[in-house]
């Protein structure tokens, strides 16, 4: 017998039906995981070529590309989670953890209705680890790079900057070149 009342599980019931309309519009809006996507990068803007554009714009593609298909991957492993939800809830083992076999708290079960894992019991996210493979050939700046680096630049980032460009005047006022005096006028 389930620990959820009969009113608790419809709730639930409806919020994940709610959630699988709004994931499988989303698929049937944008193609059945996004056909585009399937396509080269070329087919996929309309571009003839990409000899012609700024590398920036090919990068840009090349990102929101990436970013679709990290989002459309998300919301396909979601829907499958609510359609697995919903199969349990026929099976009448919804509600129950799948590795304690704990029951669900319903607040956790209305803030994540598709969750098949008590808290304590939820599986730890993949750490991507991997690190850019140019780091590998990087070698460390030599010892002592970079200290002092402010103070001895010849950059204007500290207060005193004006006090080295005023003698250069400003737009509200006449420009005299270094060395020349402002009251002498040269023929």
């Amino acid at each position: 017998m389930s620990h959820l009342s009969n009113e608790q599980l419809a709730s639930l019931k409806k919020a994940l039906l709610e959630r699988k309309k709004e994931l499988e519009q989303h698929f049937s809006q944008n193609g059945e995981e996004n056909s585009l996507l399937g396509d080269s990068l070329r087919n996929s803007t309309g571009e003839l070529s990409s000899a012609d554009n700024h590398p920036a714009d090919t990068g840009t593609e090349t990102f929101e590309r990436s970013r679709d298909l990290a989002i459309n991957r998300s919301l396909s492993e979601e829907l499958s989670d609510i359609e697995a939800a919903l199969q349990r809830m026929k099976d009448g083992t919804y509600g129950i953890c799948v590795v304690s076999s704990q029951e669900i708290p319903y607040e956790r079960l209305e803030a994540v209705p598709y969750t098949p894992y008590a808290v304590e019991h939820v599986p730890p996210r993949e750490s991507f680890s991997d690190r850019p493979v140019e780091e590998e050939v990087m070698t460390a700046p030599p010892a002592g790079a970079g200290r002092n680096r402010q103070q001895h630049s010849g950059r204007f980032d500290d207060a005193g900057a004006w006090d080295s460009v005023e003698d250069y005047g400003s737009a509200s006022s006449p420009v005299t070149p270094p060395g020349q005096d402002a009251d002498k006028e040269e023929l």
